[in-house]
């Protein structure tokens, strides 16, 4: 399908082995690390160095914090940092390797960098003038767009309070001091037929699977390929978008849902904004019309003064008025809007309990949709709705911001999250799964979905790591990530050790744990809250930290980065007897 050797820009690679970029990296880090280890009183040759991987775990706002506030004292401890390889992230953990890596060589410097993101958010928020401009640079930006798009910047920007449009090839030094970063999302259809490699990472130089050895360049990552060309080039993705790629699953489905709804009614309830930008857009539109056909008149207004009854009757009255004036300021426009509020509600009515005045209201404004409290039922018609208003208004109103309000309740209704262009699409050989030729698009999302953590990034074989350091942030069992992998790897036949764990454990976790055996690699399993860092009040740290909640005060993250910091602190010792173990056993095969 392709050469071994890395392709340029524009081509798949279908193999796996390391980008050489990559491979260059690596080894000028590896000759770091060794001087690191020395500082640490640590003795090897250059072919010793342990590769160590530091891992990230899903957990929103609280992954972020956690994340930071280990990295710090893994820098204060004798520069533990330092002798990290690879750093790899899930869901909220991104958040937090997004912000560093802003930073040039932020390891080296990493309490001034650590002050500057807290500072940013503890700050203002983002402004709704800011949002609705990137929202609409990601609506007329794409071929594909989706809740990834909404998701990044009305609930992204509220915890990152920024909008970072950099990319990742932007951020990064090939000369950098920093371990290498790797974000991790999954392919949401391999997960759901159970079918090829769900497992997909994205790194300053490529994107792809990693256990099936098929990436592309990052910056291509998005654009249309056939037959392992590109042939449609779209924009490279942003940070912003990244975030949200990573990390959308912060709750269950039916949560998730309720949030957007209250998201996307509250960011159009600024009616008069809206409108604003409607007929901004539509003077640019008329202008371009009369230079093309001289002498559009302005009409009457039709539907002035009616009232709203049914969406069948709304929607007819709507879209004669439309076909006959396209005038931001008629009724005819107001009752459009109306018409995508009531739909908003509508369907915020069937995710959360409201009050009965409320639903009898809503009952009343759609025609009567809403007349059963089977919410099993209530949800089949409302998608019914939503698609008929949706099949109905989107040739008479489109025009921004509409068209992006009557798509993102499109997308709402049909779920479709991170869709791109499958690079794979139409290519041939033995070495992908036929299930990855076949699609045009591919959609991706939150890897915590299958595992909240990304060990298969650092599995790949290529990458050879001797220790993974998994920093847990989960919410629920402290244990069910490394089980997870653990029993994915044996399905697999990827070389990992046994996890046991004390049956005591699972409810009073103690903060470290490692796992070994022969010819695996080592893993240390730290998860947030233990009886050490919180004695017996777990329980009420882990409901103070929910995952899915609104930002944290300044108060609740310098005390989560503490908590979090005192992992790395008390267990120093035990980190580097594990490392002097590795070069032990390296040293003894040699």
């Amino acid at each position: 399908m392709s050469a071994s050797k890395p392709q340029a820009s524009g081509k798949v690679r279908i193999h796996p082995s390391l980008n050489k970029s990559e491979e260059e990296f690596v080894a000028r880090r590896r000759n770091s690390v060794l001087q690191s280890l020395k500082k640490l009183q640590i003795q090897c040759s250059k072919d010793e160095v342990p590769n160590i991987a530091l891992l990230g775990s899903g957990g929103g706002q609280r992954a972020m914090v956690g994340l930071l506030g280990s990295l710090v004292q893994l820098q204060k401890t004798s520069s533990l940092l330092d002798c990290v390889l690879y750093l790899s992230g899930v869901s909220g953990s991104t958040w937090c390797m997004a912000s560093l890596y802003q930073e040039p060589d932020w390891s080296t410097k990493l309490e001034s960098v650590k002050d500057k993101i807290i500072q940013r958010l503890g700050g203002p928020a983002v402004s709704w003038g800011d949002a609705l401009a990137k929202l609409k640079k990601y609506y007329n930006g794409k071929d594909f767009f989706s809740l990834t798009d909404v998701w990044a910047v009305m609930v992204i920007t509220a915890y990152v309070k920024e909008i970072d449009e950099h990319t990742l090839k932007e951020q990064w030094d090939q000369r950098s001091k920093d371990p290498f970063p790797i974000y991790t999302v999954i392919d949401k259809q391999s997960k759901q037929r159970n079918s090829g490699d769900p497992w997909f990472e994205i790194t300053p130089h490529e994107a792809g699977y990693s256990l099936t050895g098929a990436f592309v360049d990052a910056s291509s990552f998005g654009s249309q390929f056939q037959k392992g060309s590109k042939k449609n080039k779209q924009d490279e993705f942003d940070m912003l978008y990244l975030q949200a790629l990573c990390g959308s699953a912060l709750a269950d489905e039916d949560e998730i849902k309720k949030l957007l709804w209250q998201k996307i009614k509250d960011f159009f309830q600024q009616k008069e904004k809206i409108l604003e930008e409607m007929r901004k857009e539509q003077d640019k539109r008329r202008q371009e019309e009369l230079r093309r056909e001289k002498g559009t008149g302005s009409g009457k207004d039709f539907v002035a003064g009616l009232k709203l009854g049914p969406p069948e009757a709304l929607l007819h009255r709507i879209s004669s008025q439309v076909r006959s004036q396209p005038d931001p300021n008629s009724a005819a426009t107001d009752e459009c809007y109306q018409l995508l509020m009531n739909t908003v509600d509508m369907n915020l009515s069937v995710s959360t309990a409201l009050d009965e005045s409320i639903r009898t209201t809503l009952n009343d404004l759609s025609g009567g949709i809403l007349k059963t409290t089977d919410k099993k039922a209530e949800e089949l018609n409302e998608k019914c709705h939503t698609m008929d208003a949706y099949n109905n208004l989107r040739e008479q109103i489109n025009v921004w911001p509409f068209d992006a309000w009557m798509n993102i309740i499109k997308c709402m209704d049909l779920w479709i999250w991170g869709r791109n262009y499958n690079f794979l699409h139409k290519m041939t050989g033995e070495a992908v799964h036929s299930t990855l030729l076949e699609s045009k698009t591919r959609d991706f999302e939150d890897a915590g979905l299958l595992l909240n953590s990304p060990y298969f990034s650092v599995l790949r074989k290529e990458r050879n790591i001797d220790l993974i350091i998994s920093l847990d942030f989960s919410d629920g069992d402290p244990f069910m990530t490394v089980k997870d992998a653990a029993k994915t790897c044996r399905e697999r036949n990827i070389p990992f050790p046994e996890v046991i764990i004390p049956s005591d454990d699972f409810q009073k976790p103690k903060d470290f744990y490692v796992f070994k055996g022969q010819n695996v690699p080592t893993v240390i399993h730290i998860p947030l809250f233990n009886v050490v860092n919180c004695g017996d009040k777990i329980e009420a740290w882990r409901k103070k930290y929910r995952t899915f909640q609104g930002s944290y005060s300044a108060e609740m993250i310098t005390d989560l980065m503490e908590v979090a910091g005192k992992n790395i602190t008390n267990n120093k010792a035990k980190v580097m007897e594990e490392i002097r173990e590795i070069i032990g056993q390296k040293r003894s095969r040699h």
